[in-house]
């Protein structure tokens, strides 16, 4: 079965309208601006800024870190006005280019950045050829000291980490390339430590997203779980974060911290539906009375065993759900092998597949194994951006075990497209009990964050609703309105997890309004807040 292409994206519209002759034109009245307050910094000291976080900190955008991203990142839009009311120097660990990813000793560990290539997001290279990855762990790492330790990757344990950012480490599993950059001749420093010994007058802390974020993009699917909530320091996220805030406070620093998105509202997981399937398409088109033969065999076992909600059934009129592995139902894989195994008819119906009718007990046992936990995906259902690239392709790992018992090439093709007669694994899709999960996650860790900024008289950044009126509407700064849609909202970059330029310096303000009201600056009364619209939304392609 060939590839079918199922997820379009809209492109954008430039409205321009026309002006009347001056002769129709009204003037209006003159308009005095009251003159605004001169910009203070209230009782906040500004004199060095220190960030620590994650990606989210870092300036990470369009899948891959570059010098173009971490130059707009909020430290460094929040370091620029922060310089006018006496802050400091911020040094940044730059990458050596616009190119993005990774290299150790030449080879590649990390690739470049996300490209717009017409319909969507699109790698670097297959638009502009192969490039050569600069950034290099081993061999061209940035002279510190750094304010901005914001580093890809990190969860909120990270940051007590020894060893974290060292290179010999990175083989092991143990240490993150991208803080490896910033730890020069002292590799065994945690973050925090990195932080303390610059002795920070203020800082601010956004970390946590990760520690639900590993959990999501992967499905759920177990490999990277959520961090606990109990726990030693280095372990658990409340006494974790609560060592973090003592030990930044202890420095006699200010600071201002936020919390956590729900992760499950941006475009990473709310772009692809769950019903991309269109019968319109040929290829499927063509496929869909075999599919509902087998399926049909199959369906009637779901409903002896009362488990009408696992029925599968595809349309020829109306778009259609993808076919998922879902990990929480009961597995009738034996059932569906013995029902199928009892029926005096199945040797005639495997024969439609070109098989002999001996071959009924192996179809059997693969039918069994591969439906015994299937569904078709309901709106209820969550697809990791990703998905989009797999969905009616071949699963080439799945069909060559096809071929290994028995069956041809086409028919182990025919029986291993992703979606379609190959339930989704796992790992492309959140269910409702593991979007549960993240949840509940979320709202502990905030509770945490909320608790431990208000008593240490923090400024707070409520990230989760800012994110959750992006989902829900937009947010309209200045004449630019931006919404949680990928390519299109101006939000979110094309990795549909990390902020645009714009995006960034939309939350730059939201942390400005926060110091505002805990340090009685004035960034926001004295027209100091930035102008998104001066911010761009993507990146060419020719960006070196």
């Amino acid at each position: 079965m060939k590839k079918i292409t199922y997820i379009f994206l809209s492109s954008l519209l430039l409205v321009f309208t026309n002006c009347n002759d001056p002769e129709d034109v009204d003037l209006d009245p003159i308009v005095i601006e009251e003159a605004k307050p001169e910009l203070t910094a209230g009782s906040a000291n500004f004199s060095n800024y220190i960030s620590l976080g994650n990606s989210l900190t870092a300036g990470f955008t369009d899948g891959a870190l570059f010098q173009a991203g971490q130059n707009f990142s909020t430290p460094n839009i929040l370091s620029q006005k922060f310089a006018m009311v006496g802050g400091g120097d911020f040094v940044q660990p730059l990458t050596s280019d616009n190119f993005g990813g990774l290299a150790a000793g030449g080879n590649r560990i990390q690739a470049p950045r996300l490209v717009f290539g017409g319909a969507g997001p699109v790698p670097l290279e297959s638009v502009i050829g192969p490039v050569t990855v600069g950034t290099d762990i081993a061999l061209n790492n940035p002279t510190g000291p750094f304010n901005n330790l914001g580093v890809p990757g990190a969860k909120s344990f990270h940051l007590l980490a020894p060893g974290y950012g060292n290179l010999g480490n990175v083989s092991l599993g143990l240490a993150n390339p991208y803080f490896v950059r910033m730890t020069g001749s002292n590799p065994n420093i945690s973050i925090l430590e990195m932080a303390a010994s610059q002795s920070p007058t203020f800082f601010s802390l956004w970390i946590g997203n990760n520690d639900v974020l590993g959990y999501a993009t992967t499905g759920g699917d177990g490999t990277n779980p959520i961090t606990p909530i109990d726990g030693p320091p280095g372990v658990g996220f409340a006494n974790t974060y609560g060592a973090l805030i003592q030990t930044l406070a202890a420095t006699g620093a200010q600071g201002v911290v936020a919390n956590i998105p729900d992760v499950t509202s941006i475009p990473h997981f709310t772009t692809v539906p769950f019903n991309p399937l269109d019968p319109s398409n040929p290829d499927f088109a063509a496929q869909i009375p075999t599919l509902n033969t087998i399926f049909g065999a199959l369906n009637q076992i779901f409903t002896a065993l009362g488990a009408t909600e696992r029925i599968i059934s595809f349309s020829t009129t109306e778009a259609n759900a993808v076919v998922i592995r879902d990990e929480s139902l009961t597995d009738f894989s034996a059932q569906i092998t013995g029902a199928l195994n009892a029926n005096p008819g199945f040797p005639v119906f495997v024969q439609q597949f070109g098989l002999p009718p001996q071959a009924a007990p192996l179809v059997a046992g693969l039918l069994g194994t591969t439906y015994g936990q299937a569904r078709q995906a309901t709106a209820d259902d969550l697809f990791v951006l990703p998905s989009s690239t797999v969905i009616g392709t071949v699963n080439m790992e799945a069909a060559g075990a096809l071929v290994a018992q028995g069956l041809s090439a086409t028919l182990a093709g025919q029986f291993s497209v992703e979606g379609i007669s190959l339930p989704l694994a796992d790992k492309w899709v959140l269910t409702p009990e593991e979007q549960t999960e993240i949840a509940n996650a979320t709202d502990a860790f905030n509770a945490i964050i909320s608790a431990a900024a208000s008593q240490a008289g923090l400024a707070f950044v409520d990230a989760n609703a800012l994110l959750n009126q992006l989902a829900n509407g937009g947010i309209t700064s200045g004449q630019y309105t931006l919404t949680a849609s990928l390519v299109t909202g101006g939000a979110f970059s094309l990795d549909g997890i990390h902020p645009t330029a714009r995006g960034y310096a939309l939350i730059a303000n939201e942390f400005m309004k926060a110091i505002d009201a805990t340090y009685g600056s004035n960034f926001e009364d004295s027209g100091n807040l930035v102008n998104v619209g001066e911010y761009p939304t993507n990146f060419s392609p020719t960006l070196q």
